[in-house]
């Protein structure tokens, strides 16, 4: 198996266990700060994916198969991606690593200031209390 093969097969790993294992619920559009720090480091991670040579098509695509797993699970039970909001947030912050190339600290540093700018976002009229 090839580096960058591993270091996608880590990275989906790492994404699909913290689904699993995640401390804090959040709800779909308001993720928690903890979800806001683990995400962060997701997307630093795809920047060093990126480093390394993966494509933006292979790590794009094993983070939409990764989505539709998730998608058996209960909503209560996912990290971060509680919705299809949330997916398309993930995936386009994600895109952005590869569309806009610069280092894997600033862009975790820009994914951290959007998610702490979405976590602060009014919450829609009969949505329900974070946990």
């Amino acid at each position: 198996m090839t580096d960058v093969a591993r270091l996608l097969r880590v990275l989906a790993a790492m994404l699909f266990a913290a689904a699993l294992m995640r401390p804090g619920i959040g709800h779909a559009g308001r993720p928690t700060m903890n979800e806001c720090f683990e995400a962060s480091d997701f997307i630093r991670n795809a920047a060093l994916a990126r480093d390394a040579g993966v494509h933006s098509e292979v790590f794009l695509g094993q983070m939409e198969e990764d989505f539709a797993a998730m998608g058996g699970f209960p909503a209560d039970l996912r990290w971060f991606v509680h919705d299809i909001d949330d997916e398309a947030f993930l995936l386009a912050e994600a895109s952005a690593v590869f569309k806009r190339p610069t280092t894997a600290e600033a862009h975790r540093s820009d994914f951290l200031q959007a998610c702490l700018e979405r976590m602060a976002a009014p919450r829609a009229p009969n949505a329900p209390e974070s946990q």
